[in-house]
């Protein structure tokens, strides 16, 4: 093991952890950094506390620890053992721990100090995922604030120096050499008219005809490997043993993806990205890239993850393609052009900018963090996604009125898992079934059944045994009762965490719309979709639909839950257009968010309820459905362009969604008496819109952007404004004689457009320096006037004559 490339770097690593707080290392795949340099640090390290080492996935985790703990001669739980969601191998004399991102930021958050933890070692860094971003944020502020001999060691095959640099600038970056033998990369283009999973099957039949070894596919998805799985199943030798490897798998069927094949077989193994790092896969030689990866971006609109295929970064290509030279010379052959990988992004984007952040900025206020800025980001999280955050965990009821956590956000915070599930299992209170109900539903929506019906009640009495292990884990965080779960508790339980997913039917084809607004379906051949009602907890929008595929759903008897909570339905007045009698008639609505449960007309509501509704249906239907007269729309433009030109003055928006914002204000004085479209129509806008500016402002928009202008003959002529243009003036030319200079407005900073009008109203000249014109352009124009109308006045100096609204010369 002392060949391994990493032991040339030893002596320098370990000298940079005893005299900085934190270490980079860049060592390539095959160096050792994972399963052997943790123990020469327990051994040589010269560091009295444990060490904890964050690896980014459980299949990982557990061979890591398994591959060091075997160099020792031992079983996972003495020197080395390993925690993850419902598994642990540690003992008293465990002094390295290997753990997923979930449990050390569940360790930090028990005990904030790390009492007895030397160092925190992040493997994997280039991975970039939430909980990792998360864990190296909340270290830095443990160094900064609780202990500043706690030492992190930043580990990775593809390490953005760079960007670590500028976050971590006094830590030491060392380098090591990978151990890997060399690999041919091909490329080859997927022809375009053959089905893609076909393609790749033929591409894998190729190479295992062309070279000896087992090979590796790097596939998008689950539904990708099945497909291709079958086609190779149909084509290949009985001696190829075909393995899928993927994280919902059971460890032990990704066990046998990994392990040798047997004396005498290839292997396939048929993989997602979980591949790509920490993992050595015996017997590979060849590997064969789509270039692809699938991805959860959350969308802070509709509240859901959206699935999505995309193009790999090259530092994910270069780690794919390092798998096939682990243990020999290999091929990797991807399939793609080349000149399509050296297009890729060097590094995809780290999933703090795409993630849902409702668990992460529940960890954050746990942590006592209010401001995101408070803490030390390679990524600062996006703000469209933290405002959904609180939206989510105010509805759940983690939050006050002044976004802090409440009694039951700090409970929630405390089961280790989503706030949704959180808030379910908070509210199933003492009830020991309830409690017993809640923990196995939590279970089976963090790791939902990859096939199968879609109804919950289809697998609630025959549990995986993994959701069984959760579900026991979770109970005992929530006080360890004996109940039972009853799955006819699980609707108004999961309504605790789901309100926003309560859906009801739209068709016959087995699409519904949610409380959120969002839609949703089933196969409409499901029987779950002859259900009025549903509650839909398992929801996943795919990029090439605009409904979100309903995974996990079970039926809810509505009237049961409005009699169980009548605070989550609101009551309200709009007004709807009659298409029958043309006109709008008022309806009382019973609500449950977006979704409408029944409505009522309305025979003669008051003035007050009429006014209140029509402001509802102006609001839903947009500003368009107001009668904008010239006066109402030059005024709006004014304002415009007066916060543009005089920005000092604190002047209202305007726009449309300021204006909807603010209709009570503006507009609800105005209708008052009005009860239907035709008295809407005659409202005055140009009157309701002043009642944005208070008294000072509306003699500064009257003096400084004022409606008319007068002009030297004292007619009073309107001015026209439109926002990002200055004002302009339509004028007979006759009447802008002895007028020296153009117009300005706003304190002079504008200057007036003159259109220059003929005496038959048509344009002759348009320009913004009147005293120009007349010393210039004014010739021309005034020779060809002559001739056209030759009894009106034509001036040689138009500046100092005598300005008229007659349209003939006097005698």
């Amino acid at each position: 093991m002392a060949l391994l490339p990493v032991s040339a770097v030893v002596d320098e690593l370990l000298a940079a952890l005893q005299s900085a707080a934190q270490v980079m290392l860049h060592a390539p795949t095959g160096a050792g950094k994972s399963t052997w340099l943790p123990l020469e640090i327990l051994r040589s390290g010269g560091l009295p506390g444990r060490v904890v080492m964050l690896e980014p996935r459980r299949l990982a985790a557990k061979n890591v620890a398994l591959r060091l703990a075997e160099q020792l001669g031992e079983r996972p739980g003495q020197t080395v053992g390993y925690r993850m969601r419902n598994e642990s191998r540690c003992g008293p004399a465990t002094r390295l721990e290997v753990v997923t991102e979930g449990i050390l930021t569940r360790q930090l958050q028990q005990d904030p100090a790390l009492d007895g933890v030397s160092l925190v070692i992040l493997d994997e860094f280039h991975e970039r995922s939430l909980q990792a971003d998360l864990a190296l944020a909340l270290l830095l502020d443990v160094q900064r604030g609780l202990r500043d001999d706690l030492k992190v060691l930043i580990m990775s095959a593809t390490l953005d120096d760079r960007r670590l640099s500028q976050l971590l600038p006094q830590a030491p970056v060392i380098r090591s050499a990978g151990r890997s033998f060399p690999v041919e990369r091909r490329y080859q283009a997927l022809p375009a008219q053959t089905r893609t999973e076909e393609a790749m099957a033929g591409a894998v039949q190729q190479l295992l005809r062309q070279q000896a070894g087992s090979l590796l596919l790097f596939l998008p998805g689950v539904a990708e490997i099945n497909r291709v799985q079958g086609l190779l199943g149909e084509r290949l030798a009985e001696e190829v043993m075909l393995c899928p490897l993927y994280g919902a798998l059971p460890l032990e069927a990704q066990q046998r993806a990994i392990r040798p094949a047997p004396e005498g077989r290839r292997k396939v193994v048929l993989a997602t990205n979980i591949a790509e790092t920490s993992l050595t896969i015996e017997g590979i030689r060849l590997v064969v890239d789509s270039g692809l990866e699938r991805v959860a971006e959350f969308d802070p609109r509709s509240g859901l993850d959206r699935l999505t295929t995309r193009r790999i970064s090259q530092a994910s290509m270069a780690q794919r393609a390092g798998r096939a030279g682990r243990l020999s010379p290999g091929v990797c052959l991807h399939l793609f052009s080349q000149d399509q990988g050296e297009r890729a992004p060097e590094h995809h984007a780290p999933e703090i900018t795409y993630a849902d952040l409702t668990p992460f900025w529940l960890e954050l206020l746990q942590w006592g963090v209010n401001e995101s800025a408070q803490l030390s980001w390679l990524d600062a999280p996006p703000a469209p996604a933290l405002a959904a955050a609180v939206n989510t965990l105010t509805a759940l009821g983690a939050l006050d009125a002044r976004q802090r956590l409440t009694p039951a956000g700090r409970a929630m915070a405390g089961y280790g898992c989503d706030p949704r599930l959180g808030a379910m299992l908070y509210h199933a209170g003492e009830d020991a079934d309830a409690e017993a109900t809640a923990a196995l539903l939590a279970a089976m929506i963090e790791e939902p059944p990859r096939s199968g019906s879609p109804d919950i009640r289809d697998h609630f009495y025959r549990p995986l045994p993994h959701w069984t292990a959760r579900a026991r884990q979770l109970r005992a965080r929530c006080g360890g009762g004996d109940g039972r779960p009853d799955v006819d508790l699980a609707p108004l339980l999961l309504a605790w965490g789901f309100r926003d997913r309560i859906a009801r039917r739209r068709d016959a084809d087995g699409r519904y719309r949610l409380a959120s607004g969002a839609g949703a379906a089933l196969a409409p051949d499901d029987a779950l979709s002859a259900q009025e009602w549903l509650i839909a907890p398992g929801l996943l929008q795919l990029s090439q639909s605009p409904d979100a595929r309903i995974r996990l759903a079970l039926p809810l008897d509505i009237a049961r839950l409005a009699a169980a909570r009548p605070a989550w339905f609101s009551r309200t007045t709009a007004m709807q257009w009659d298409e029958d009698k043309g006109s709008l008639r008022v309806v009382q609505r019973e609500r449950l968010g977006q979704l409408v449960l029944r409505e009522q007309p309305q025979a003669r509501p008051s003035d007050a309820v009429m006014a209140q509704a029509m402001l509802d249906w102006i609001s839903e239907q947009g500003l368009g459905v107001l009668t904008w007269e010239r006066e109402a729309v030059q005024l709006r433009q004014r304002l415009l362009c007066a916060g543009e030109w005089l920005p000092e003055a604190g002047w209202p928006a305007v726009d449309d969604h300021a204006l909807l914002a603010a209709l009570p204000r503006w507009l609800l004085p105005s209708l008052s008496g009005v009860r239907d479209a035709r008295g809407l129509a005659r409202v005055n806008l140009a009157e309701a819109l002043l009642r944005l500016l208070d008294w000072p402002l509306r003699q500064r928009l009257d003096s400084q952007l004022p409606s008319h202008y007068t002009v030297p003959t004292g007619s009073r002529l309107p001015l026209r404004y439109q926002q990002g243009e200055p004002p302009v003036l339509a004028v007979r030319m006759q009447e802008m004689f002895g007028e020296q200079q153009t117009p300005r407005v706003a304190e002079g900073r504008v200057a007036v457009v003159l259109e220059l009008l003929s005496p038959a109203h048509r344009p002759l000249q348009i320009t913004r320096d009147l005293a120009a014109f007349w010393c210039g352009a004014y010739r021309e124009v005034q020779k060809e006037m002559k001739g056209r109308y030759p009894k009106h006045p034509w001036p040689d100096d138009p500046a100092r004559a005598l300005p008229t609204r007659r349209t003939r010369k006097t005698s």
